[in-house]
């Protein structure tokens, strides 16, 4: 046999196909509070402050409270994640290059969604310092008085937690234990999650770092918004002038920091070592 058959070796390649690793839905969308249908540019989250009680004199008026009325306004934005599929192309691959692309684009918008929320609870000015250390039982702590301090709710809390600081917590035996933490909510199935002091801890891969440093959030699903005109839509439609089909991913929606007292950002050190 000669020597360059291997010039001569065909290569089979496999029907299907493995997507990129990456998070396909949206973590935080059902967390915070929710307004869809917009019709406009803009949303409008209102706002009522607590009111003070007052006392009254014999045969006199009964005190006003002044109740303040404000708003945070959510600027809604057109986001999409698309994609050729030429037609001839796909007389050349055995994979189903249309459903490929359909899988890439739900990813990107679901975590867009997530990115936006995130932004804007960076924003927050309720803070936990880093201190040249990661999570810690204390920050948790911390965070967890920060809200108790304001009055927020015990109910509806959550934290979201990157990677690196998902492993720090498992190092806490108040977290790990049953005694303690659990999963009482099914619809968190299938998320790593964990319910610890009354709050939903779950780990995100989207959470803003900057020069080693995440930026963890811990907060009340109606202290943040998300306002949709259009919740995230496929369209593969064929396109005559391109000779392909465009497989698109669509959503119009805007995200805003609504109390600033229901949101914490707790500074963690990326790479601290963990025992």
């Amino acid at each position: 046999m000669s020597l360059s058959i291997t010039e001569a070796f065909i290569k089979e390649y496999l029907p299907d196909f493995k997507a990129q690793y990456q998070q396909m839905i949206t973590k935080v969308r059902n967390k915070v509070r929710l307004q869809t249908g917009i019709i406009g540019s803009t949303a409008r989250f209102q706002k009522v402050a607590k009111g003070e009680a007052g006392k009254k004199t014999r045969h006199g008026n009964v005190p006003i409270m002044n109740v303040d009325h404000t708003y945070e306004d959510a600027t809604l934005e057109d986001w999409f994640a698309a994609d050729y599929a030429d037609d001839l192309d796909l007389l050349k691959t055995n994979i189903d290059e249309r459903k490929a692309l359909a899988m890439a684009g739900a990813g990107a918008v679901n975590r867009k969604i997530d990115n936006l929320i995130f932004t804007q609870m960076n924003t927050s000015t309720n803070t936990v310092a880093e201190g040249s250390a990661g999570m810690t039982k204390a920050k948790v702590l911390q965070g967890f008085e920060q809200l108790n301090q304001y009055d927020v709710p015990a109910g509806n809390r959550f934290c979201a937690v990157g990677p690196h600081q998902w492993n720090e917590l498992l190092n806490i035996k108040e977290f790990v234990s049953s005694d303690y933490a659990g999963n009482m909510y099914p619809w968190m199935t299938g998320v790593e999650s964990k319910v610890w002091l009354g709050t939903i801890f779950f780990m995100s891969t989207l959470l803003p770092i900057a020069t080693g440093t995440r930026q963890c959030f811990m907060w009340h699903q109606q202290a943040a918004g998300w306002a949709e005109g259009k919740g995230v839509t496929l369209e593969a439609a064929w396109v005559t002038e391109k000779d392909s089909y465009l497989i698109k991913h669509k959503f119009s929606g805007g995200s805003v920091l609504i109390e600033d007292e229901g949101c914490v950002k707790i500074a963690c050190d990326d790479d601290a070592a963990i025992s």
